[in-house]
Order: C-alpha cells, then structure tokens, then sequence
C-alpha cells in the first residue's frame, strides 16, 4: 500500500507539487515498519531508500553524536534516490515507526517520465543540502570558539 497524498503534502520535498503528482509519487512507495530501536539506515553504508515518515519518531546521529530527530512528515533518503552514496547520518526509530518508501530504481522511474517532480525534488534537495552545509559550518565556528555570524 503506498503513503497518501495527504502524507505526502505535509513533506517539504513534494510541497509544490501537484495532486496528480502526489498520487504517482504515493503509488510508487511501500509501508514499511520498524520497532522501536531498529536502525533505519547506518552512516557510512550504502542505501537505496528514501522513507517519509507517517507516525512515530527518529533520531539522527553523526559521528555517534544525536543531530537531530524526525517525526510525522520527515524525509530521509533523498540523496540514495539520485546517487549511490555512503549514509551521511544513521536513523535509528525511538518509537514505534510507521514509514513509505521508495527506492532508488521506482524513483528513477517516475522522474524520466515526469519532469515537472524532477525539478520540484532538485530544488528541496538542494536546499536541504544547503542547510546542512550551513549547520555543519555553525558546529565548526562554535567549535573554534567564534562567535561571527557569516556575511
């Protein structure tokens, strides 16, 4: 059974997409569930999900270090969907965790046929990538001791 529409237009990364849109996406992901504790993906290995979360909740670790957490209409994945690259984070489930997700093939897929949800997901993506990357230099300048926000 795939996520529904209306799970899916919670997810920043398909915010500016259409219903008709929506449903391809939806029709393309399968439920998956993990118990609380499971680790969802590891850091460092490689991946081919991308999962939205529909109920439950997540923690995200770096470096053994907790970064983050992700509940109801949290994404994670996105990049496996594109490239074969190592995890940068691992998710680990802290409840009981309802998911849809997709695969890197059926994502493939459903963008060669739609380009309109191709540019969509690029823009959130590069966006998120963005923070990341802004977040990471925060650490690095609270590390150094500096107090400097950036021009």
């Amino acid at each position: 059974m795939g996520a529904s529409t209306d799970v899916l237009q919670r997810v920043p990364l398909f915010s500016g997409l259409k219903e008709k849109q929506l449903k391809g996406i939806a029709q393309a992901m399968a439920e998956r569930t993990f118990a609380s504790g499971d680790e969802i993906t590891k850091e460092g290995e490689i991946s081919v999900g991308f999962y939205v979360i529909e109920e439950g909740r997540a923690k995200v670790t770096m470096n053994g270090e907790d970064v983050g957490q992700l509940g109801p209409g949290d994404h994670f994945g996105e990049i496996a969907l594109i490239a074969e690259t190592p995890r940068a984070a691992t998710v680990t489930a802290e409840t009981d965790l309802r998911c849809h997700g997709m695969t890197s093939w059926d994502f493939r897929s459903l963008v060669e046929r739609n380009g309109e949800i191709a540019w969509e997901m690029l823009s959130s993506i590069a966006r998120k990538l963005y923070e990341n990357a802004e977040r990471e230099r925060e650490r690095d300048r609270a590390a150094a001791g500096g107090t400097e926000s950036p021009v």
